[in-house]
């Protein structure tokens, strides 16, 4: 980490979640140093104009914080392979996004000096600047070592989350969690504008957007039941 506290930060996932992380911790001072292609390359670039397509070794190499932001399934055998490649350095930091892994799957990173750290923002992504502002207005669930617990906080807090500590072992139920209102919102949210659409009322969507949002608010606020 440089005296000022900025880091140089590499990106290793182009998707919707890898750039506006990106850009949001350069908004908070740190520079952005490379980030890997991937098919929305062009909305990459269009969150991250000007930043260097690197290889996943390379961005490793240059970087002092890592971001990974790769698909569920990719994260174990990614973190791996750059073990087994000797990227990882001593005193990194390797920071992932996936809400169902803890630090586990960073361990490779941390047999070698890397210091484990799980940041997931709870938003979906669109992948735009959009996201910025919801991030604004969000919260994190932020799993690490004790030792290192409030440099996760700190991260989460810069690109505009309030951090929310969640146990190693309570990953996967806050996972289920986040499934469980993404998908079943989206779901819901379709059969509805299917059924308006059907007989014939334009803007469904429109139409229904105050309805959701506010049944949305009023049930975000009633006290959840007690087992």
């Amino acid at each position: 980490m440089n005296r000022d506290g900025r880091l140089g930060v590499g990106i290793i996932g182009a998707g919707r979640v890898g750039p506006v992380m990106g850009a949001a911790l350069a908004g908070a001072g740190h520079a952005v140093i490379g980030i890997t292609s991937g098919s929305s390359d062009d909305r990459a670039n269009a969150v991250l104009p000007g930043v260097p397509v690197l290889e996943a070794r390379e961005i490793v190499r240059r970087s002092e914080l890592v971001l990974l932001a790769v698909p569920h399934d990719e994260l174990p055998g990614l973190v791996a392979g750059l073990a087994q490649l000797g990227a990882w350095q001593v005193g990194q930091l390797a920071l992932h996004t996936d809400p169902a892994y803890g630090i586990g799957v960073l361990a490779p990173a941390a047999a070698a000096g890397a210091i484990p750290l799980a940041v997931h923002p709870a938003i979906s992504f669109t992948g735009t600047t959009i996201d910025l502002r919801q991030l604004a207005a969000s919260y994190a669930a932020v799993t690490a070592p004790p030792a290192v617990l409030p440099i996760a906080q700190a991260l989460a807090v810069e690109i505009g989350c309030e951090p929310v500590v969640v146990a190693e072992g309570d990953r996967p139920e806050y996972a289920e969690a986040i499934a469980t209102a993404t998908e079943f919102s989206r779901s819901i949210v379709r059969q509805a504008t299917g059924l308006l659409a059907g007989i014939g009322v334009e803007n469904p969507g429109g139409y229904l957007s105050a309805l959701l949002r506010s049944t949305v608010e009023e049930a975000l606020v009633e006290r959840p039941p007690i087992d």
